[in-house]
Order: structure tokens, then sequence, then C-alpha cells
């Protein structure tokens, strides 16, 4: 053990400050609220709040998470490395999610910028990237891999490993919680029954790899425990403290989601209670090419109609074409 170690009275001298993320954040903070203000300018009513609330604590957890004392302690301690995880992959992406920054484009970035967010949303990269199991899978495979595995021991001795970790914790929370956890401009727009399941999915993974931190009988990351401060528990100990904040502090953010959406599930209308809309979107996408969240059903809109009845006839002619070319 290292007894000489800082202790949390010497925290704000370990204070890492980040150029390239500090930069990134601060343009991103100011394209923001650049593009709020335009909103309001308009004859419209505004941006809601709520949104850039959340696009601001979104910043503020990034910043405590990547660019100060959690950011130091996470390579000495395990459960403070656990607490930087659980705002990378859940907090500032769920966050991120109720901003809503790609609407916000849309909504205010001028013609251009909708067009290229049309692109980018109705793109099939877009799609399967986006896409609800796909994110599930990509969430279970990081979370247990990184954790149960050797990973964290060459995590916690390279760097630019650790950096890598980082980065895949903030994509994968963001490509789960997009399509699940509000109504930001998504190719998917799955039914609320759904989204309840997955995240219930979301949580198990959870359970599963705290449980397994703290049933461990010795230290998985010997680079830890090397490095451990005098003042602070044991390594194995450490491990434990990491295993509940997995358990319990992953499994209360995923409560707490899961009761926003029972909560928006609860006021939807009759026709978004089960899977009814997500069907028609996805009957809407198939013969339109349409891939905005925001689908309107096919046979209530007339130019809709008319497109729709268009895609049924080419595809009837196909079809009549190929059985007239039959022998």
């Amino acid at each position: 053990m290292i007894d000489d170690a800082p202790s949390w009275g010497a925290a704000l001298a370990l204070w890492r400050f980040s150029p390239v993320v500090d930069l990134l954040l601060a343009l991103a903070t100011v394209g923001y609220l650049l593009l709020v203000r335009r909103c309001g300018s308009g004859a419209g009513p505004g941006w809601p709040w709520p949104r850039t609330a959340a696009f601001l604590v979104a910043v503020a957890a990034l910043v405590v998470a990547l660019d100060g004392p959690v950011a130091a302690f996470s390579d000495v301690l395990f459960w403070v490395h656990m607490v930087q995880h659980l705002m990378l992959i859940m907090v500032a992406p769920v966050l991120l999610v109720w901003a809503q920054p790609w609407r916000l484009v849309h909504t205010a970035g001028g013609p251009r910028a909708r067009a290229a967010v049309d692109r980018v949303v109705g793109s099939r990269v877009a799609r399967w990237l986006t896409a609800p199991l796909l994110g599930l899978g990509l969430y279970a495979a990081v979370v247990i891999l990184t954790h149960l595995t050797g990973f964290q021991q060459i995590s916690a001795t390279q760097p630019p490993i650790r950096a890598v970790e980082l980065v895949l914790y903030l994509v994968s929370g963001y490509l789960l919680f997009l399509p699940l956890a509000g109504s930001e401009m998504s190719p998917w727009s799955p039914p609320h029954l759904l989204r309840f399941v997955l995240l219930a999915l979301s949580m198990g993974v959870d359970t599963l790899t705290g449980v397994v931190l703290m049933l461990t009988p010795r230290p998985l990351a010997s680079a830890y425990a090397a490095a451990h401060p005098g003042w602070g528990p044991s390594a194995l100990a450490d491990q434990e403290v990491a295993g509940a904040i997995m358990w319990f502090g992953g499994d209360v953010l995923m409560l707490v989601l899961m009761i926003a959406i029972a909560v928006r599930w609860g006021r939807a209308r009759d026709q978004d209670q089960g899977f009814g809309t997500w069907i028609e979107g996805v009957r809407h996408r198939t013969l339109l090419g349409t891939a905005a969240t925001d689908v309107d059903h096919v046979d209530d809109d007339e130019s809709a109609l008319r497109a729709y009845n268009e895609a049924l006839a080419a595809l009837h002619a196909r079809t009549s074409g190929d059985k007239g070319d039959r022998p």
C-alpha cells in the first residue's frame, strides 16, 4: 500500500484538466445555447427549458467524470472508477437524450441543417447502430467484459486503453438509451412495453456484474492493489464496494428511468399503449422509405395515402411482370 497517498482533502490538487475534453464540451455548450436562443427569437413557443437544463447537467456530469478528482481517483480506487462508469454509461447519456440536441439542430439550424439531420437519422447506418436489441447487446458486452475479465488490469495500467474504455461507456450508453429513454429524433420509436422490457434486461446486466464483483474472493485487477492508498479500504473491500455501487447504484438509476417510462406509458393515448403505433411506423418506413421518428399514420394523411397507393401499385406491377415472364 502507499501510505503517503493523497487524502480526500487533497482531491482538488488532483483536478485534471484535459484540453481536448474541455474544448469539445465548451464548443458543444456554446453551440447548444446559441441554437436555443435562435429558437426563442422566433414566433414559436421556444425551446423547452427542461431540455436545456438536461444538457447543462449532462455537461457538468461529463466534467466531473472526465476532468476532475473522480477521474484522478478512478486510477487508484476501483469504487471511484465504478462511480465514473455509472456517470458515463447512464447519467450523461440519459441526460443527453432528454436534451434532444438532434431535434434542436433540426428545429433551429436552418434548411441545410434540417436536411443534414434528416439524412443522418434516415440513413441505414443510423438505423443499424441505434437498433434497440443491438444497443442492449453492446451495453451488456461493454459492462461485463470490462469488469469481469482481465480488461481492468490492462485498462488501469495503460492510459490509452483507459481512454478507449471511457469512450465505450459513453457511446454504448447513448446508443442504448437513445431509442428508449425519451423522444429524441431517432430511426426507432419502440412501444413503451418494449422499452420497459429492454431496460429491465439492462438492469439485469448491472445486477449480474455487481454481484460477481462482490462475491469474487480475490482482487480482479492487481494494479488497483499496487496503487492502493493507505487511507482507503483494502483491495478486496474496494472491489466489493465497487460491486455494490454497480449493483445498487446501477439498479436505482435504471429503476428511476423505468418509472419515468411507466409514467409516460400511462399517459399515452390508447393507440400508443401497445404495439400498434410501432407496427404502423414499421409499415410506413418499409413502404415509403421514411425514417423520421414522428411518423404519421399512412391512412390518415392524404399525401401519405397517395404515396402508399403508388407504392402498392408499383409493387403490383412488378409482381404482375414477374408472373408474365414465367413460361
